[in-house]
């Protein structure tokens, strides 16, 4: 993507045109320090007004680390888990599998909480902002209840639903269990920290996932081993830990919303039941939901085409999509800074702000996602070997690295423009955009390619770059022509 294809309205009198930053200086880079000071101490901003640039810093950054954070839950179970052998290993893999269903219904009410929360704090509505999101709570705890429950009753049948053996439904039963059963905790977290994220607190999104993940960490050990005077539980020990962490996240939360002073701070007067707001919030909803079934449902199948190829080239796939998701978290941060700022500048009828601020964060995106491709292509091997030594795996691993940087400048745009539709609430534009790349393209692509044509995994990878790099150029072209600045939510 072009520079000269992004649109260049002209700026109000009070609005500085955001030029590409200069070479730094000492004194440039004194003001970068002290701006990522700033990002990281939080405070009250105005995101509708300045420099776009700043703007985009403040969020982004925090938001970078909250995404650092959440993928840190499950690494640290894993870490502490392994030592108690495949069988404790595998309930993970298989409970994360049922949870994905959960991820998928939180993930999708967390960007409609988003994009609601973020256009009530524009037209500087901070009533509507704390309605809505007593609202998103409400949604989330019937949601949880309904998983809770299925966790707590039927953790066995699950498991074996999942085709778990005997042994593994034997050791990892409690760690189900307790995980599912604890659902509430997932669902708030994610909800809470949308709510401030759309606010523009990304500063208490981030200390909230740090603070879960320090809890969980502590505990993990702890409880797994039976360290000092903790039970030893085992697998399910881990279960309780994060759930423990995740409850302490969600505490803080709550105290924030109730006593902070934040831009959405909640009152007596706002505990009650919206049914219009928590109709607007599900329908907006419903397109998130969408969107991350559709990836994943896509992921399942291209991962049965390669399992005709063998554990080796599966192996090297998954290797390399878990090196691959860490160099996604800036994007993630930053497309999210691009749906806060989507949402904020519609809501206070700055519509080509938010355009302005799309194309601006697509630009850095594709800085930062060129600069990893080079390194993916030029040293792929060495990340790979951290993971393995099989040969047929580093091959593999190898491949998938370098195909998947092969299409990373669209994919920068592709990111960010996806998130700018659902911050501006228009969930459905970028859920038929996956539908088409990954369901009408992306599957038969793989399929004909790697067996009919007889290239194998190469073909299902190539499949999927192109898949990715259609994304990035489709949302584009979608976004300049789109009209999600009439979008009311």
């Amino acid at each position: 993507m072009s520079h000269s294809s992004e649109p260049s309205p002209s700026p109000g009198p009070t609005e500085p045109v955001d030029e590409p930053s200069p070479p730094p200086t000492a004194p440039s880079r004194r003001r970068l320090w002290d701006e990522l000071k700033e990002a990281l101490s939080g405070g009250e901003q105005d995101y509708t007004e300045g420099s776009l640039r700043r703007a985009i810093a403040l969020l982004a950054v925090p938001m970078v680390l909250e995404m650092c954070m959440e993928s840190v839950f499950a690494v640290v179970d894993a870490f502490f888990v392994a030592r108690l052998g495949a069988d404790a290993v595998a309930t993970i893999g298989l409970t994360e599998a049922v949870l994905t269903l959960l991820f998928a219904v939180a993930i999708g009410v967390s960007m409609s909480a988003t994009a609601l929360v973020a256009r009530r704090i524009g037209e500087k509505d901070r009533e509507g902002a704390a309605i809505t999101a007593v609202q998103v709570y409400i949604l989330g705890l019937l949601v949880s209840v309904v998983f809770g429950v299925a966790g707590v009753l039927g953790a066995e049948p699950l498991l074996r639903l999942m085709g778990a053996s005997e042994a593994v439904v034997a050791v990892g039963a409690g760690y189900t269990r307790v995980l599912l059963g604890g659902s509430f905790t997932v669902v708030l977290l994610f909800l809470g920290n949308a709510v401030f994220r759309g606010a523009g607190d990304a500063v208490i999104a981030m200390r909230v996932l740090w603070f879960a993940n320090l809890i969980n960490i502590a505990l993990d050990p702890c409880l797994i081993f039976g360290l000092g005077p903790f039970p030893e539980l085992g697998v399910t020990g881990a279960a309780v830990a994060t759930t423990i962490g995740r409850g302490c996240g969600v505490a803080y939360l709550v105290v924030n919303l109730v006593r902070g002073r934040g831009r959405v701070v909640i009152r007596r007067r706002h505990l009650r039941l919206d049914p219009a707001v928590l109709g607007r919030l599900a329908r907006v909803s419903v397109g998130g939901v969408g969107q991350f079934l559709v990836e994943t449902a896509s992921w399942v199948l291209l991962v049965r085409i390669l399992a005709v190829f063998g554990s080796a080239v599966l192996a090297g796939y998954t290797i390399a999509l878990r090196i691959l998701i860490f160099t996604f978290l800036p994007s993630w941060g930053l497309s999210n800074a691009a749906a806060t700022l989507v949402g904020q500048n519609l809501g206070a009828g700055k519509p080509d702000r938010a355009e302005r601020s799309v194309w601006l964060t697509a630009r850095y995106n594709l800085y930062f996602m060129g600069s990893v491709a080079i390194l993916l292509f030029l040293v792929p091997e060495p990340m790979v070997r951290v993971f393995s030594q099989d040969p047929a795996v580093v091959a593999m691993g190898v491949d998938t690295l370098r195909w998947f940087a092969s299409c990373y400048v669209p994919l920068a745009y592709g990111l960010v423009m996806v998130q700018a539709f659902n911050g501006a609430g228009d969930t459905t534009t970028p859920t038929l955009l996956k539908i088409f790349t990954h369901w009408i393209w992306q599957l038969p692509v793989a399929w004909y390619l790697a067996l009919e044509m007889e290239l194998g995994p190469i073909g299902v990878l190539l499949a999927v770059a192109s898949a990715e790099a259609l994304i990035g150029v489709l949302g584009a072209v979608a976004f300049h022509f789109g009209n999600w600045k009439e979008r009311e939510v």
